[in-house]
């Protein structure tokens, strides 16, 4: 009799196991690839999975604050900007240009530069502590608290997108021209207009250059070799990190996995950010 009940009873349990994994992969399935908020920014949905994130130990171009390749874990579902935040995007949330306060380097103030640069479908070139802002404003504007910045994971993971080569489009940099604006000068050079290059295999445009990327993490000059599931990154730091490369020719490279660390106050006219969204659940 009790053999009897005990199997029962597992059957039972096991079915409601089923039920409840099977209503919320439904539930999932029902959420939408794509995303338009209320300001018209574009997000796509990246899926949970796992990668390998950072440089092989034998890429010799890679620096050792890439290493170790390690295996990394995103295990859920969340929402991706499709494009950098633009400058009429920046201005719909904050009410003035992201070129409104003062900047960490002299550069806007070449000969053109800020007529090049001030343009609305142009990423928005702001500080960490000034994407924050933004965000605190957007969520408040929509009467929730999804929106923030991607972890440094979930940045390289949504711009690999299934890859593991040196660039989302492969290992050649002779095609990065058809990715990314890159390696332009300060005379002539600035930020572009989003989306006009090629996007990478998930749809993300402009995750090569046009304007780095903050993301939230502060910056570890190395990252441990052990597997980790949704890491954030060191709990404290001077430095929070950048992603992607950027429009000029000191921009170092625009390999996937390179890394960068600047201080949450500085305000360039090479940083802009992507925004992240959680799935409302």
């Amino acid at each position: 009799m009790f053999t009897i009940t005990a199997n029962r009873c597992a059957t039972a349990a096991g079915t409601m196991l089923l039920s409840v994994a099977m209503a919320s992969a439904a539930s999932l399935d029902s959420v939408p690839r794509e995303h338009v908020n209320s300001i018209g920014m574009r997000f796509i949905r990246i899926p949970a999975g796992s990668f390998e994130m950072g440089a092989a130990n034998d890429d010799h171009e890679a620096g050792a604050n890439e290493k170790p390749r390690h295996s990394v874990t995103i295990s859920q579902d969340f929402y991706l900007g499709q494009f950098e935040v633009t400058q009429a995007q920046w201005e719909a949330v904050m009410g003035s240009s992201s070129f409104a306060q003062d900047r960490s380097n002299p550069f806007y103030d070449l000969p053109g530069m800020a007529a090049r640069l001030n343009h609305p479908q142009n990423p928005a070139t702001v500080s960490w502590n000034d994407a924050q802002q933004f965000i605190q404003r957007l969520n408040q504007r929509e009467s929730h608290a999804r929106y923030r910045l991607p972890t440094e994971a979930e940045w390289e993971y949504a711009a690999r997108a299934g890859t593991s080569s040196a660039y989302s489009f492969g290992d050649d940099p002779r095609q990065l021209w058809r990715h990314a604006w890159y390696g332009e000068n300060f005379a002539t050079g600035s930020t572009h207009a989003v989306g006009q290059k090629l996007p990478n295999p998930w749809g993300l445009y402009d995750v090569h250059g046009n304007v780095w990327e903050w993301v939230q993490d502060w910056y570890a000059e190395r990252y441990s070799a052990a597997a980790v599931t949704d890491p954030g990154g060191p709990t404290s730091g001077s430095s929070k990190v950048v992603r992607g490369g950027s429009w000029h020719e000191t921009s170092g490279s625009w390999r996937t996995s390179f890394r960068k660390p600047y201080a949450p106050t500085y305000r360039g006219i090479s940083i802009g950010f992507r925004l992240a969204m959680n799935l409302e659940r």
